[in-house]
């Protein structure tokens, strides 16, 4: 009988950049309209599409053998998971996203203790009341259905614990940040029997070392060049790089082959420097995958 490994991929927000993470390392899923089970190019896979907020209960139920939900929804489910490892992606950028409490902008509250006999409103309940209780602060939390910010600008709550990765829509609405509570990432979770499985443990980490290596492949460039021996020295000198870059003889010659991998970011400032330092035939091509 075939095996399958029930994957989970988180709906919402983070859906669309965890199909691209997923396409960069090497598999293609598919998702139907209004189908909560796409198809993946890979007979050993089996695919679920859920809400990243029910994810890890779904995981530790074992409905799920593994999935993509953010940190946030573990600790907000107190879910009982094994953490596969952290992919740090959004759908944004690549910075994790934070949990801040926001008040409005001419608010009297300037920390939490202010908050003391107050309302909060989110979606992040359960962590929210854990945080205050831990602090020793009684607030009264409200679960937000959505459109959080306005539940303050309404009157509704004193203040908000919403997530932001630039703060730029919680500052739009006339709200500002005093306090962030936590950083969230995404996370590849695994229930802990399906992790005792010899043959899905393997399929997890599978997926997990390509995952990682595309991720670690985002904004970085391989870079290839030819160098005659007596620049060599200089080159190298101005060469960043992950590790030293590869030095190849050419053929029946005293030039050499050069090539490395750099950020993208300063490959406009590099290439100028190359071509002074007597480097000729500069090649720049993307990377899918670091590993």
């Amino acid at each position: 009988m075939e095996r399958k490994l029930k994957l989970g991929i988180p709906k919402g927000s983070l859906e669309k950049a965890t199909i691209e993470l997923f396409e960069k390392s090497g598999w293609r899923i598919n998702v139907h309209h209004r189908n909560y089970f796409p198809d993946i190019d890979d007979p050993e896979i089996e695919c679920a599409i859920c809400r990243a907020q029910e994810m890890s209960r779904y995981v530790e139920e074992g409905i799920l053998d593994c999935g993509i939900t953010g940190k946030d929804w573990i600790l907000e489910n107190n879910s009982d998971v094994h953490t596969i490892t952290e992919l740090i992606y959004s759908k944004v950028s690549k910075r994790p996203a934070r949990w801040v409490l926001a008040v409005p902008a001419d608010s009297e509250i300037k920390k939490l203790e202010d908050l003391e006999g107050k309302k909060i409103a989110t979606e992040l309940v359960n962590f929210t009341k854990r945080y205050f209780a831990e602090k020793g602060i009684n607030v009264t939390v409200e679960f937000s259905w959505g459109a959080t910010e306005a539940k303050v600008v309404q009157g509704l709550a004193d203040a908000i614990v919403e997530v932001t990765e630039t703060g730029s829509t919680i500052r739009a609405h006339g709200l500002k940040i005093i306090h962030e509570l936590m950083q969230s990432t995404p996370q590849f979770i695994a229930n802990h029997e399906s992790w005792k499985d010899p043959w899905k443990k393997k399929k997890m980490e599978q997926l997990a070392v390509m995952l990682k290596g595309a991720l670690r492949a985002h904004r970085l460039v391989g870079l290839k060049m030819n160098v005659a021996e007596e620049n060599l020295k200089k080159i190298v000198e101005i060469l960043p790089s992950l590790n030293a870059p590869t030095i190849s003889p050419l053929y029946q010659s005293d030039w050499f082959a050069v090539e490395t991998v750099v950020s993208e970011d300063i490959v406009r400032e590099l290439i100028p420097k190359l071509l002074e330092a007597g480097a000729q035939g500069i090649i720049e091509y993307a990377l899918n995958k670091v590993i």
